[in-house]
């Protein structure tokens, strides 16, 4: 996996050359940010609350949400320049520190707190326990990436051995309800509102929260190159208390307000089903109460990257994780 990403980076950055950021304005005066989004999810509800409500613009940014999936993907448009901001898993700042990049990622802000993903089950499933997954094909995401990390290390830390269980890391996370809807796996793990758009339209029934069994980490953090935050941390500290504001809101409002803000982010899923989402999502205690990430879920990050098998070596919190721009 480390191999493919530096050979994405690499392709990245002869493509753009040496890229250099120039902060640019906006005819409003705003400075303009691009973000490299790893899916396009309800999980991510206190970024888009963000976005809708004006936060952006209220700490002088004019930020651009890219979808850019795949965690691997994120990385490299941050470290070629395409983007400023990367927002996906932890993991993917340490296989680049690992991977010996000197302008590494840092990352500055943490939003969600758990893994987002739910299990979907191709049979209904009376009264589902763990032990259902023994011997069936479960379609995980991609190697190394956050969600068939998490999901393995939930599974062992509630006594289901990897030997026993058999996951396909094959397809991308992007393409997995795709596939899963194609007849590939006994189950799937999939974000919202995609899991629930299986369920509703007969291809498979949610079974359990992935972040339920897998315990708080930064599962989904910003992140931006050590030149950029060095250069722009006017940038980093306006659009680190516009998610903190986007936090505060979806923490003090009900699921049904939270989903009315959001809704354009999802035309395709009603209003009365974003806010049941929303509230599934609650129910788990999905987001950080404050963007700080703690020393203690960093490492758990890497505990669960240990567990997997993809963690060469620890990488240090105090250079990978900056609390410069929010207190605890």
């Amino acid at each position: 996996m480390k191999r493919i990403l530096v050979g994405i980076i690499i392709i990245g950055l002869v493509i753009t050359g040496l890229f250099v950021f120039k902060e640019s304005k906006t005819e409003n005066n705003l400075t303009k940010v691009k973000v490299g989004e790893v899916t396009h999810s309800v999980f991510y509800a206190p970024q888009y609350v963000a976005k809708s409500l004006g936060y952006f613009e209220e700490e002088g940014l004019d930020v651009e949400i890219i979808l850019t999936a795949g965690a691997d993907k994120v990385t490299a448009s941050v470290l070629s320049g395409d983007v400023q901001i990367g927002f996906c898993g932890s993991e993917a700042t340490i296989y680049v520190y690992n991977g010996g990049e000197k302008d590494y990622l840092i990352n500055f802000a943490g939003l969600t707190k758990r893994d987002g993903s739910f299990l979907v089950s191709r049979k209904k499933i009376s009264d589902f326990s763990l032990e259902d997954l023994k011997g069936k094909k479960i379609l995980a995401g991609r190697e190394g990436g956050m969600p068939a990390m998490t999901l393995e290390y939930a599974l062992n830390s509630n006594g289901i051995s990897s030997d026993s269980l058999n996951l396909d890391t094959s397809v991308e996370f992007s393409a997995m309800s795709g596939s899963f809807i194609g007849g590939n796996g006994d189950f799937v793990s999939l974000f919202e509102p995609t899991a629930s758009e299986l369920e509703n339209k007969g291809y498979g029934y949610i079974v359990a929260s992935i972040g339920k069994l897998g315990g708080v980490v930064p599962y989904t953090a910003y992140n931006a190159k050590k030149s950029y935050i060095k250069e722009n941390p006017d940038v980093i500290k306006g659009f680190s208390t516009a998610i903190q504001k986007g936090l505060d809101y979806v923490h003090t409002h009900s699921a049904i307000e939270v989903a009315d803000v959001i809704a354009n982010e999802f035309p395709d899923t009603s209003k009365k089903d974003l806010a049941a989402i929303v509230q599934n999502y609650m129910n788990i205690d999905s987001w950080f109460d404050n963007i700080y990430i703690e020393e203690s879920d960093f490492n758990h990050i890497e505990e669960i990257m240990n567990n997997a098998g993809k963690l060469d070596k620890k990488a240090p919190y105090k250079k990978l994780v900056t609390t410069k721009y929010t207190t605890k």
